[in-house]
Parts: C-alpha cells; sequence; structure tokens
C-alpha cells in the first residue's frame, strides 16, 4: 500500500509560485504544472489541485475559499451538536411528561 506524501504549506506555496511565475514559459498551464510537479516530487494533479485552491482563495476562480469551507466545517459541527442536544432534551421532557400525570 502506497501511503500518501504530505507536503508543508511551504512548499505548496513555492511550487504554485513557481507555476505563476513559470507560466509564460510554456505552452500552457497544464503543461507548467506537469514540469513543475515533476522538479518537486508530487503528481502534477496534486499541484492542478493546489492552484486551483490559491485561484479559489485569490478571488481569481469561482469558488468556496478555505476560510469559507472551514467556517462551513465548524458550522455544521455546531449544527450536529445542537441537533444532538435538542435531541436529548425533547426524551427528557417526554420522559418527565408521561411520569406526572
Amino acid at each position: 500500500m502506497n501511503k500518501a506524501k504530505t507536503f508543508s504549506p511551504e512548499v505548496q506555496e513555492r511550487a504554485v509560485r513557481m507555476v505563476g511565475e513559470h507560466r509564460q514559459d510554456y505552452p500552457s498551464q497544464w503543461s507548467a504544472i506537469e514540469s513543475i510537479a515533476g522538479k518537486i516530487g508530487c503528481s502534477a494533479t496534486t499541484l492542478l489541485k493546489w492552484v486551483r485552491r490559491y485561484e479559489v482563495d485569490t478571488g481569481t476562480r469561482a469558488g468556496v475559499t478555505s476560510e469559507e469551507r472551514e467556517r462551513i466545517k465548524i458550522l455544521e459541527r455546531e449544527n450536529k451538536e445542537l441537533r444532538r442536544a435538542n435531541e436529548i432534551l425533547k426524551l427528557a421532557s417526554a420522559f418527565f411528561s408521561s411520569g406526572i400525570t
């Protein structure tokens, strides 16, 4: 089984910056990505993902930014906890109301 190689945020930022800086040296963005990915040791699709995320985060591409994505995760987690607490309160209310008659 292959273990996924993880790259530090600094390496990711540098790779994305290299794509931007050297884009004009290649016939397409994809060919620049392929070349640079080979140099840093990641796959071209991984580097493409980093470039797309950067483009969304800087507003040059439509989509949900990393900051917004993190905020959504936090809100979804809070929502789940509140639903669970609400369900517990409903059950407790039903239990206590049925025993008082």
